[in-house]
């Protein structure tokens, strides 16, 4: 089978799609004939060497993909099919024609949802609803900070927020795509942060108040504007590291606003743990897919061997949505 491995750190152009053999399901997984796999920042930052596989993880990148289930480990016990139409999250090995994945990790498909779009929702889903929902405990009518409007964490949270009832600010880096995440996501405040101080801007369109939970992509470089954007009781929910590892944290002002601080990763977590996030998205969130109340959004889609470009259009940040790798 094909599949694409990182030949040593660096840009797109390290990516190769080489002829390798195709996985052997283990103990407990089911083998996917992959249709379609997901490009996330996890990918590019191990791409760029900052963020190897887990232990026992594909050294192949890709972290979600679509297929139809093509065979059985030993001991699956989940009632799949061959054939079945399944999304899958992953640790790793999703940039290929083939992988075999926990069963637990596996679901079928949303109601009317195409199996190249499905790749798009498997990632994203579960990060979101375990942040916002299992751990930050978002509650309707609560005001929530979304960084990253119209990435593919962000057009997700956007409207699972918007679903369960919160009130929904984001920021994004242009006018425009401040504009689609209003016009086209539902948010309710939109903030460009390079024009704007966020904290500030949020507190002016949100009568006063910050923030009750912040989900945010950033880390570091954002870490003192979001504790002072942060609401009372606030809940910062700290998912990536594009802005940097190591900040300053105003404790006293954390302390003052009874505030609090998490960071999570959803790709090192035990299987049983990504099981049962996995079964709540089932049961959550695909429902609000199949009523539209989500929709999931692809900005462009290319074919396996056109890798490095998919990572070249992903790293300029011009996308509004997923971009996904067709197999």
């Amino acid at each position: 089978m094909k599949a694409v491995y990182i030949s040593e750190p660096g840009g797109p152009e390290v990516l190769e799609v080489r002829e390798v053999d195709a996985p052997v399901p283990g103990q407990g997984e089911v083998l996917i004939d992959v249709v379609a796999a997901g490009l996330n920042r996890a990918d590019v930052q191990q791409r760029k060497g900052f963020y190897p596989p887990p232990p026992g993880a594909s050294e192949v990148p890709g972290l979600e993909v679509s297929g139809r289930i093509a065979g059985f480990g030993p001991g699956v016990s989940k009632p799949f099919s061959l054939g079945d139409k399944v999304v899958a999250l992953l640790a790793g090995g999703g940039y290929a024609q083939q992988v075999a994945v926990p069963a637990e990790q596996v679901l079928r498909i949303p109601e009317g949802v195409d199996l190249v779009t499905a790749a798009s929702l498997p990632e994203v889903a579960a990060t979101v609803y375990s942040n916002l929902i299992m751990t930050a405990q978002l509650q309707p009518g609560e005001t929530v900070l979304i960084h990253g409007a119209t990435g593919g964490i962000g057009t997700m949270a956007i409207q699972l927020a918007k679903a369960f009832g919160a009130k929904v600010a984001t920021t994004a880096g242009s006018d425009e795509k401040v504009s689609t995440a209003k016009a086209f996501l539902g948010a309710d405040i939109a903030i460009n942060y390079k024009e704007e101080n966020f904290p500030e801007s949020l507190r002016r369109q949100n009568g006063g108040k910050g923030a009750d939970v912040i989900l945010d992509v950033v880390g570091a470089k954002y870490l003192p504007q979001n504790v002072d954007a942060l609401a009372e009781y606030g809940r910062l929910v700290v998912i990536g590291l594009q802005g940097g590892t190591k900040g300053e944290l105003d404790l006293g002002l954390l302390l003052k606003k009874r505030a609090a601080v998490v960071a999570t990763a959803l790709r090192p977590r035990p299987v049983a743990e990504k099981g049962a996030i996995m079964t709540a998205v089932r049961d959550a969130v695909w429902p609000l897919v199949a009523d539209g109340r989500i929709r999931p959004l692809v900005a462009k889609t290319f074919p396996l061997d056109q890798v490095g470009a998919a990572h070249r259009y992903f790293d300029s940040g011009d996308h509004v949505g997923k971009v996904l790798l067709v197999m």
